[in-house]
């Protein structure tokens, strides 16, 4: 009985160690994603306010200095979707006149995990600070719904949508992995899909459709791409047998 006992405390003990390390080494995943994330969106919103983009968001992830690539690009494009919403709440509290306004890229990350994501904020500095916030940064968001007569935050998200986003969502797929013709009834379940007359590998959904998780976008079976993106390779129309090399300028990502 006592070494039944004994080997059971044992396994217990050993089963919460190795709980404890894959939480440890979640948290520091999510650390670094964070900032990495937090540089790719100051270079994303420098580009937007001098009206001169420096890449995608997709060509700033990729570069190989980012590790955690997928969490990473899922965290910028979620923050930049509830940006307007997190800079309220934020200069409601004020925690933007502090000393933290000079990483305001990372608070905006941190206050979108902290509102809306799941993540758990243990590590950090940036992450305790904040995390103490958390109450006032909840009752903001509350206060926020409230003032603009909304009932939740997709309603909230819709009042701050700028008339870009009337554009149509181009999608390009991908043929080593799917064919157009599947892409497009796949993406009909859900959306109305257009061909594009001048890039044979090109859909066109509507406006404001939200495909970042999509099945076909997360098997990387199609690609969120801007149609002056896309027509590089339809006008380079490259052959068999031919090198094709990719340059992208891209600023200091540390500058």
């Amino acid at each position: 009985m006592a070494r039944t006992k004994s080997a059971t405390t044992k396994r217990s003990t050993a089963a919460g160690k190795s709980e404890k390390q894959r939480r440890t080494n979640a948290e520091r995943s999510a650390f670094f994603a964070r900032r990495e994330a937090a540089k790719v969106l100051r270079l994303v919103l420098q580009g937007d306010a001098r009206r001169r983009a420096v890449g995608s968001i997709k060509s700033l992830v990729y570069r190989p200095s980012v590790r955690n690539k997928k969490a990473t690009f899922a965290l910028v494009c979620q923050t930049l979707k509830h940006l307007c919403i997190i800079k309220e709440v934020l200069n409601a509290d004020g925690i933007l006149n502090s000393k933290w306004k000079k990483q305001e890229e990372l608070v905006y990350i941190i206050v979108y995990d902290i509102l809306f994501g799941q993540a758990i904020l243990s590590t950090g500095d940036a992450e305790k600070f904040l995390s103490g916030r958390r109450d006032a940064l909840v009752s903001g968001l509350a206060s926020l719904l409230k003032r603009r007569k909304v009932k939740n935050v997709q309603e909230l998200i819709a009042l701050y949508q700028s008339p870009d986003i009337s554009k149509p969502r181009y999608v390009r797929v991908n043929t080593l992995k799917l064919d157009v013709e599947s892409a497009r009834l796949e993406l009909e379940k859900q959306y109305s899909v257009q061909k594009d007359e001048l890039v044979p590998d090109l859909l066109i959904l509507p406006p404001g459709c939200d495909l970042h998780n999509h099945p076909l976008v997360v098997n990387g079976s199609i690609f969120l791409q801007g149609k002056a993106s896309s027509m590089v390779a339809a006008a380079l129309d490259p052959k068999p047998g031919w090198e094709v090399v990719a340059y992208a300028l891209l600023a200091d990502i540390d500058g």
